[in-house]
């Protein structure tokens, strides 16, 4: 079964780290998703640059309504994934509880990806 890891950050506190220090969690989170990949749990991932880039994309009566940044204000903000491979949900638990970010106050949301036959 596939699970969808999402990382989850306060995009504030992390621009106001020191360079060193942020430069260290992307290197554990680098030697992370490696080490998921020695294990045969990786797929795929990716790190997303920051809300101010983003855009968002809604219809409402008919039109298409195009607003800058993120679809909702809140405190933190996804930062990135990592689809993994588990035999089940207390594997994946497992292997999102050891995501270096969470020590810095991230959170990490576990979510079941649909398998295709199901969609």
């Amino acid at each position: 079964m596939q699970y969808l890891l999402m990382i989850y950050h306060d995009e504030t506190l992390r621009a106001e780290m020191l360079e060193a220090q942020n430069g260290k969690i992307v290197q554990e989170c680098d030697a992370f998703a490696q080490s998921l990949v020695k294990s045969g749990h990786y797929r795929t991932s990716a790190r997303l640059q920051p809300t101010s880039m983003a855009t968002t994309v809604r219809e409402k009566s008919g039109k298409r309504i195009i607003t800058d940044g993120p679809f909702a204000e809140t405190k933190e903000q996804l930062a990135g994934y990592l689809l993994i491979e588990c035999q089940d949900l207390d594997e994946a638990m497992a292997i999102a509880a050891r995501f270096p970010s969470m020590r810095f106050g991230a959170a990490v949301e576990v979510r079941p990806v649909m398998p295709p036959s199901e969609r």
